[in-house]
């Protein structure tokens, strides 16, 4: 590929400018496509009952909201002509079903707020996640606002994931905004010459914008939620840099090393360019693991976690060498007065920081490998207290129209009247008064309402017409379960007392609180598929890359002490709320599950993606030396500190996501930085070295089988090794 790049280099970056153009257009309206939500296991029972009640009743639970705010009494005669005109209105619109309103349902007091000058119009908006996001887009301004005297705010779950993909699109500018001018510093730190420092940043460009366009691709074949959008932006800048820094940095030293432009760049594509390559594999191969799960907003960051990885390895192995033989010797100049701090300086090796602190390391392996393992174990202590919840209302900013409407029905309705809690009897409606008294004598439900009328520990109560006649019809039935109290604790342990309840024909829970209790139980039930795939997957390619049976155990047994950290520092941040003031969210006393699941795949793919870049080279080293002790050391010192600005670039970079008011995406923003610093300063610093001294030559060993498969389908950087040279024990 590089003789084809340098022989036809202004070819590679005019096609690469109109594709990057092309697909820079597409993104525009990438949003258009994006769905919200994608937060549902569509095989769960939840799923199942919502299909049944939208098949059997044409109904659903309810996804809209309507809060009336009358200015007066909610029983003034021209409010109720008024707000009676508005439910009809909102009867007519399309896909529109299950309207209800306290001033069309007899009444009802749960539709009232406490003071008795606000009211609701529940309703139903039909159809998949896409095609709501498209209905609540036009209902939304075409109600909320003033109407005929009554000053209405739209909200309910259809609202809310609609915000939320717009709050994704304005959080992808303002992340953009705060990382590439911090970005640009730290690169002119780094390289202290401004073409060098503008290389990775037009990397990282070109990249996103490919990567848009071909989001765009997939959300025209398939459904794509809209945390792929915020993930592959951000992500993709970020590895677009890191391997831009690996290449500009080797570039330059060959440069330094008295090499002409194009031998320095050939000979740093046959390595650093190897070890990209094989680095976008492990991230894409670590990112894939998230198509196991069937959440929709989870399979979203693996099909944006792939292409990103693909794309920025293709545009730093194609785009970036031919902007090399373009700059030439002037990556090396410095217009600052200085070298920068990428390691191209002709100081000893055995003088620079990482030489020093790695020999000081291999010294003393024992005590400091344990005492660096005690400190991470204690830094993720209190992930065992780790308590799983959803994203709701309370992870969206303060001024959208979802959490002012959710936040006026917590605290001046009765919440739990509304909880939208069901089970759907599909086959038969045989036996419905006794299930439905039976549901009603279980802890925490407060009245169970049938066809037949309300059932309160077992007792009928007096039916209302109006409210229970749409409860049956001649071939199924379903019930409305009320809870005693709207939090998830509550509303949880009915579900999971429901569903252990006999019922006397096949009965489907549903509702968003049963809906959220099945994702958990998705996730939780692929995590472990997920976790085997890519343990074997990461040890395969890490086998590949090193010949060794031992450095793969050791690379992936390292990612999992930092993230342990990691996890600990997530919930003692958001879950337990110590920095919720500084950080600016609102606690919930849980943490979103889809977190640790997708914060996994990330952080331990570039985890892994740090672990290639320093082991290539210590391989490399080991290959030329057969010392297995100096190797590390020099090799450490020549790759550690272009690692370490990579990983404060790539944090930098993930500090972007701090500027969404999702809270979600925030813990994105403290949990990827956490482990990619986590993995380069203590791993790296400290347990890498011990380990590796510890293991001696036996670290490179492996049986003569798996040896003479890796002599013919190895990786290396920089080739085959000196025969002479006997890299195993």
């Amino acid at each position: 590929m590089i003789d084809f790049v340098m022989r036809r280099h202004r070819l590679v970056l005019t096609v690469a400018a109109v594709l990057a153009l092309l697909a820079g257009a597409a993104g525009m309206t990438l949003f258009d496509r994006l769905q919200g939500g994608g937060y549902f296991d569509p095989g769960a029972e939840s799923t199942a009952a919502s299909a049944a009640l939208r098949e059997h009743f044409a109904q659903g639970a309810p996804n809209l909201v309507l809060l009336v705010e009358t200015g007066g009494s909610v029983d003034d005669a021209e409010t109720t002509r008024a707000a009676t005109a508005l439910v009809d209105r909102l009867r007519g619109e399309a896909d529109v079903s299950g309207v209800l309103s306290y001033w069309t349902s007899g009444k009802l007091p749960a539709l009232r707020d406490k003071q008795g000058d606000t009211g609701l119009v529940v309703a139903t908006i039909l159809g998949d996640e896409m095609h709501i996001d498209d209905r609540i887009a036009a209902l939304a301004p075409a109600f909320a606002g003033a109407h005929d005297g009554l000053d209405i705010t739209v909200g309910g779950y259809a609202m809310m994931a609609h915000e939320t993909v717009k709050q994704g699109e304005k959080d992808i500018i303002a992340g953009e905004a705060i990382a590439f001018p911090l970005t640009l510093i730290a690169l002119l730190l780094v390289f202290g010459s401004l073409v060098g420092a503008a290389l990775p940043l037009l990397i990282g460009t070109v990249t996103t914008m490919l990567t848009m366009g071909v989001l765009w691709l997939i959300a025209a074949v398939t459904d794509l939620g809209a945390t792929a959008s915020n993930v592959a932006s951000l992500l993709g800048l970020g590895l677009a840099i890191d391997y831009s820094l690996l290449i500009v940095n080797r570039y330059r030293e060959e440069l330094a090393g008295g090499a002409e432009p194009r031998e320095a760049l050939r000979t740093t594509m046959s390595s650093a360019g190897r070890t990209v390559a094989f680095s976008a594999l492990t991230v894409a191969a670590a990112l894939s693991s998230m198509l196991f799960f069937p959440l929709l907003a989870v399979q979203s960051i693996g099909y944006a976690g792939i292409a990103v990885a693909v794309i920025a390895a293709v545009v730093s192995l194609t785009v970036l060498p031919a902007v090399l033989l373009l700059a030439g010797p002037r990556v090396q100049r410095s217009r600052f007065g200085r070298k920068g701090l990428s390691g191209t300086e002709s100081r000893a090796v055995d003088e620079g920081f990482w030489h020093r602190l790695a020999t000081m390391v291999m010294r003393r392996p024992v005590p400091v490998a344990t005492i660096t393992i005690v400190v991470l174990l204690a830094l993720g202590l209190p992930f065992l207290q780790f308590n799983a919840g959803f994203p709701d209302y309370r992870s969206m900013p303060g001024d959208t129209s979802a959490r002012q409407v959710a936040e006026t029905l917590r605290t001046d309705f009765d919440a739990a009247e509304l909880s939208g809690l069901f089970v759907v009897l599909p086959d038969s409606k045989d036996g419905l008064g006794d299930y439905a008294a039976a549901l009603s004598k279980l802890a925490g439900v407060r009245r169970v309402d049938t066809a037949t009328g309300s059932y309160a520990a077992g007792a009928l109560a007096i039916p209302q017409a109006a409210i229970h006649a749409r409860f049956q019809n001649d071939s199924a039935a379903y019930l409305s379960v009320i809870p005693t109290e709207a939090d998830p604790e509550t509303v949880n342990g009915v579900v999971r007392a429901i569903r252990d309840t006999p019922a006397p024909t096949r009965a489907l829970v549903g509702g968003v609180d049963a809906a959220n209790l099945d994702a958990i139980a998705a996730l939780t039930g692929k995590a472990p598929l997920a976790l085997a795939y890519v343990l074997v997957l990461m040890l395969v390619l890490l086998f590949l890359l090193t010949g060794s049976v031992f450095v793969p155990v050791l690379a992936l047994v390292l990612s999992a002490l930092s993230l342990t950290a990691t996890f600990g520092a997530l919930v003692w941040i958001f879950q337990q709320g110590h920095l919720s003031g500084l950080l600016g969210f609102t606690v919930t006393g849980d943490i979103s599950a889809v977190v640790p699941v997708m914060l996994f795949a990330i952080a331990f793919g570039l985890a892994m993606d740090y672990q290639v870049f320093l082991l290539a080279r210590i391989r490399e080293e080991y290959e030329h030396t057969g010392d297995p002790v100096g190797s590390v050391a020099v090799g450490l010192e020549k790759i550690g500190r272009i690692v370490t600005a990579a990983a404060i670039l790539i944090s930098i970079v993930f500090l972007g996501f701090l500027a969404s008011d999702i809270t979600f995406m925030k813990a994105f923003g403290i949990g990827l930085p956490l482990a990619v610093l986590a993995d380069a300063t203590l791993i790296r610093g400290f347990l890498l070295p011990a380990a590796l001294r510890l293991g001696g030559r036996w670290t490179w060993w492996a049986p003569g089988p798996l040896r003479r498969l890796h002599d013919r389908i190895g990786i290396r950087e920089g080739g085959s090794p000196p025969a002479e040279v006997a890299v195993h024990a």
